[in-house]
């Protein structure tokens, strides 16, 4: 590939938002404390679930990991995205935004494995009771929780080794509110017609794949409830229904940016801001905060560490 003649570029530039500069502070305000609950919430339950000896399962035990790439895949945009909003010119490096996409898909690819995961836990959970505890087995779970890392490091490096070494010049303005492979790759100065293939083939496929799995092992577990109990169903379809749109929000904007060649979507900001803001901070709330138990044991935690306080 032959480069082209230009100045090379060092730093990328965000448009971000553009609205007045009174939405803008309304934004950051609202992204602020969403992403401020999403950290506090999710380090609430991490806490919760280490502590507590009612939570060690292996629900939780997956709850748990699960909160953590929660809190990473926001941290890795979330931050730099508010500030931006408070800066006339939203600037990233060069190397700022190539780690922003690394960190961004190796959490995702490694939360999209960890679901999987989760959705295999209830099922056995649902359909094979009598065994969950002798399936489930602590081994199975560490290996659940590595393989989730493993392959997010495998999505991610496998993508960026090729994107690093492209070569910037002149272009280096992002229609976007943090830095994505769709839109970098765009503005390289080489022909990247392969790389936007294996990029669809990599993000896209993982993604679809993933959710339609995700889809099936929901169905599953409805379609066994029901012919167990009528009554089990209606029980079993609401908290299912709340895992369904939180997937749904999640997969989603992961498919429409990845699965076909690069277009508009790819700078859709309002499918960027539920990828990396909104769907981190539902997690907590509809796979746990719902979750009686987890209640009971925070309140626990809560009670015991005011009895401590106040012995001291």
């Amino acid at each position: 590939m032959e480069h082209i003649n230009g100045t090379v570029v060092t730093e990328f530039i965000l448009l971000g938002f553009s609205i007045r500069w009174e939405l803008q502070i309304f934004f950051f305000v609202t992204f602020t404390l969403i992403y401020s609950a999403t950290v506090v919430g999710n380090i609430l339950i991490m806490v919760t679930v280490t502590f507590s000896s009612t939570l060690h399962s292996p629900m939780y035990f997956l709850l748990g990991n699960l909160s953590f790439l929660d809190m990473c895949l926001s941290t890795a945009t979330t931050p730099k995205m508010i500030a931006n909003l408070l800066t006339k010119y939203k600037t990233i490096s060069l190397w700022g935004c190539m780690a922003q996409m690394f960190f961004m898909h190796f959490f995702g690819g490694a939360e999209m494995t960890l679901l999987i995961a989760m959705a295999f836990d209830r099922y056995v959970a649902i359909c094979k009771p009598l065994h969950y505890r002798t399936i489930m087995n602590h081994r199975l779970l560490s290996g659940f929780v590595m393989l989730s890392w493993v392959i997010g490091f495998i999505h991610t490096t496998s993508q960026m080794i090729l994107t690093v070494n492209l070569p910037f010049c002149d272009r280096n303005v992002i229609d976007n509110i943090f830095c994505d492979l769709p839109l970098v790759i765009k503005l390289a100065c080489v022909e990247t017609y392969t790389l936007e293939l294996f990029v669809i083939a990599d993000s896209g496929l993982l993604s679809f794949i993933c959710f339609i799995l995700l889809l099936f092992s929901y169905t599953v577990i409805l379609v066994t409830v029901r012919k167990r109990s009528s009554a089990g169903l209606s029980k079993a379809l609401s908290t299912l229904s709340a895992h369904i749109i939180v997937v749904t929000l999640f997969f989603g904007p992961c498919i429409f940016i990845y699965a076909w060649p690069f277009g508009r979507f790819a700078s859709n900001k309002t499918l960027a801001v539920f990828y990396t803001v909104m769907t981190p901070l539902l997690n907590p709330i509809i796979y746990t905060l719902r979750n009686q138990k987890m209640q009971v044991a925070m309140r626990k935690l809560r009670f015991q560490y005011v009895s401590s306080s106040h012995n001291f």
